[in-house]
């Protein structure tokens, strides 16, 4: 097969692109560390992170972060580790976004609601060399490296980020300190760019339909585009102030640690979601942009009167989840805030399609503003393609708003695939598309509305939560005999489990002591709130006849 230049179109001997190659004068790989190294170029003395009395500007995160991969690379750290890191929004956080990149190494991020359990499950299935761990997680991590060790042998090297006054460390695990970490590395440090862009940056562990969940695998050229079409759906201008409500374990905050370093922004930490704490510092820094789950947005708008004064006008709110209600878009307008929803998932960076808004929306009233801002919207800037299609034809399903098929991204802004699965990876990407899961219509101006999910995931509070990994434990339960979990609308959370369980003969349990049961062995926000006891319905085949079980959880 003869090749050919992709880009001029011509085979790759023809006189014209003869000689035209690659060489470190045209081609450097891109990524996201190398936003850092220009805001600290250009910017040395504007503040890059914000934490309590700390104030910490872009030459001293560049230099923190050179001593971090330093450090890294001195305790035998090497390209393809993986270094796991629980941490809340707080500044190691922020600099491990660079500094462990910058040694060559692979940045796990890990939720800090999961339990034990799950945490070893990933530290051994992601490999993790060496872990970093905030104070406040010290119970559960223990845990989870005692677990680790038992069951497979492993035992990463461990370090304690110290987050005083915030965080008073009462279990200290580790005699190894964050701050000893960065301290013992090179402040010259050279930073060398990936050879290949396509070198994994980050690795986000994500639910996926079964128990166990999938690890997604980021490349440096992926994060980098994502980080760069965040700035451009929202025309974000140089030195914004943006507030972290978003978790940074989640799809690496969206990729907004890079992207608000190549604006040479404000990193506002928040450790903890508390109105009255988020209102103060909006007011006190002069926050221009933050993202957040439903769940956040709709505690600013319910927060008391009191708590909204003097707020800055124009602050800009990014919503992904569940579609925000007419009564959200009203209540932040009245505040002054500006909200984008947008929508993705962890396989494509968080979010990669925008619900972009139009002059001529803003003569309408607020319900069919709603109608139209609650759809998922179209592609980001950098991705190829967001598109509805017949998942079993691959056909894209007519633009009439009313033919349902599967949402399907292809692009930069897509994974590179599942570690250590590649069946499920195959089948993610069968047909040339990634296959969200959603169900969809598209609508003749090409905007995307979910309609239904073909996944047995239930979104509650901007968290992922597994039926199967829930009816697992739930089976475990001597009453039990058949379980199936289901997602029941929620005000607040936006979805939360609802169990139906099938007892055993003469078996006898209430819905308190089943609850408690699941809080044993399970994060307390993936415990069913409702337990309803009796025959669960099935096909003839014996197959849970969930969407029977889904319309009767949204009428309970």
């Amino acid at each position: 097969m003869q090749s050919v230049n992709t880009i001029a179109g011509l085979p790759a001997d023809h006189s014209f692109v003869k000689g035209l190659d690659k060489t470190p004068a045209n081609h450097v790989a891109f990524s996201p560390i190398s936003f850092l190294e220009r805001s600290a170029l250009v910017f040395p003395k504007k503040t890059a992170i914000i934490h309590g009395a700390l104030q910490q500007n872009w030459l001293d995160t560049l230099t923190r972060s050179r001593q971090l991969a330093s450090g890294l690379q001195a305790l035998g750290i090497k390209t393809g580790d993986t270094v796991a890191v629980m941490l809340p929004n707080t500044p190691p956080m922020v600099e491990a976004h660079f500094g462990v990149p910058m040694s060559g190494a692979i940045l796990n991020c890990l939720n800090t609601r999961l339990d034990a359990a799950s945490i070893a499950f990933m530290l051994n299935h992601g490999e993790a060399k060496l872990v970093i761990f905030d104070s406040e997680f010290a119970p559960a991590m223990k845990e989870a490296l005692a677990i680790l060790k038992r069951d497979h042998g492993r035992e990463p090297i461990v370090f304690e980020a110290l987050d005083e006054p915030f965080v008073a460390p009462d279990q200290t695990i580790t005699q190894r300190t964050y701050e000893a970490l960065v301290a013992s590395g090179d402040p010259s440090f050279e930073v060398v760019l990936p050879a290949d862009e396509w070198q994994s940056i980050c690795l986000n562990y994500t639910s996926g339909t079964t128990g166990d969940p999938k690890g997604v695998v980021y490349s440096h050229r992926g994060a980098a585009m994502n980080a760069i079409s965040n700035i451009l759906e929202w025309d974000m201008p140089k030195h914004p102030v943006y507030l972290w409500t978003l978790p940074l374990f989640h799809c690496n905050g969206w990729c907004f640690p890079w992207a608000v370093a190549a604006r040479a922004g404000v990193n506002v930490c928040l450790r903890k979601i508390d109105a009255q704490t988020i209102f103060d510092l909006i007011r006190e820094h002069g926050v221009t942009h933050y993202c957040a789950a439903p769940i956040v947005h709709g505690l600013l708008v319910n927060a008391p009167d009191a708590m909204k004064t003097n707020l800055p006008q124009g602050v800009k709110g990014m919503v992904a989840g569940a579609a925000p209600p007419a009564a959200m878009i009203e209540g932040m307008e009245t505040m002054g805030f500006e909200l984008t929803h947008v929508y993705g998932l962890t396989e494509v960076y968080g979010p990669a399609a925008v619900c972009v808004k139009h002059e001529d929306w803003d003569k309408l009233d607020i319900s069919e503003r709603a109608r139209l801002n609650s759809r998922q919207g179209v592609r980001y800037h950098l991705q190829a393609d967001v598109q509805v299609l017949d998942p079993e034809t691959m056909a894209p399903v007519p633009w009439d708003g009313e033919t349902m098929g599967e949402i399907m991204f292809r692009g930069n802004i897509t994974m590179k695939g599942y570690l250590k699965n590649p069946k499920a990876t195959e089948a993610a990407f069968a047909g040339g598309w990634f296959h969200s899961g959603d169900l969809a219509v598209q609508y003749p101006d090409g905007y995307v509305k979910i309609k239904d999910r073909s996944k047995d995931i239930i979104i509650s509070g901007g968290e992922n939560i597994s039926s199967i990994e829930v009816e697992d434990v739930l089976y475990r339960h001597p009453a039990v005999l058949a379980a199936a979990v289901v997602a029941k609308p929620d005000p607040k959370w936006g979805e939360t489990p609802c169990a139906f369980l099938e007892l055993k003969p003469g078996a006898k349990v209430t819905p308190e002591e089943i609850i408690d049961f699941c809080k044993l062995h399970m994060a307390h926000f993936k415990v069913p709130r409702t337990v309803i006891f009796g025959d669960v319905p099935k096909t003839s085949t014996g197959k849970i006849q969930k969407f029977e079980l889904r319309k009767q959880a949204s009428t309970t």
